[in-house]
């Protein structure tokens, strides 16, 4: 077991097994390389990528078939096999997720890099698609009409 101090859980036990190893880090925070996911709660589809080592930083993702259901792109053969991953049941998806100004309504999906996570290495990674069709900033909600 490790202990991992964070901002919103204070500090919490972590069979180390559940660790996630990001070899280069996330973009932005190459220097960040253990992190944990941390279920929002029991109900919640939200879960937290926690830094091990940086209590203060911790993504808010999920898995973006819940909102997106016809997401999709393909693994590259490097990330594949970095990763571990031999077939769609050795990984867990993920995508950060943005609350502009704290607004859950606003709350948007970066589809362009989600996070791929090998469930039987424990190695992480966040892949940037090529010549994708998403954004960094799907929405998850739609836009709710102004009334006149």
């Amino acid at each position: 077991m490790k202990t991992i101090k964070t901002l919103r859980f204070g500090e919490i036990e972590i069979d180390e097994t559940k660790i996630v190893h990001f070899e280069t880090g996330i973009p932005a925070f190459e220097e960040e390389h253990e992190f944990v996911v941390i279920p929002y709660d029991e109900e919640s589809p939200y879960l937290f990528l926690q830094s091990a080592a940086t209590p203060d930083l911790a993504f808010l993702m999920t898995n973006p078939f819940l909102f997106f259901p016809d997401y999709a792109f393909e693994l590259d053969d490097a990330s594949q096999e970095a990763l571990g991953i031999k077939e769609q049941d050795d990984m867990e998806l993920y995508v950060l997720l943005t609350l502009p100004g704290g607004s859950v309504p606003d709350m948007t999906a970066n589809l362009m890099a989600p996070v791929v996570i090998g469930n039987k290495t424990m190695h992480g990674k966040q892949i940037v698609l090529e010549k994708s069709p998403y954004t960094t900033k799907e929405r998850l909600f739609p836009k709710k009409e102004e009334k006149a």
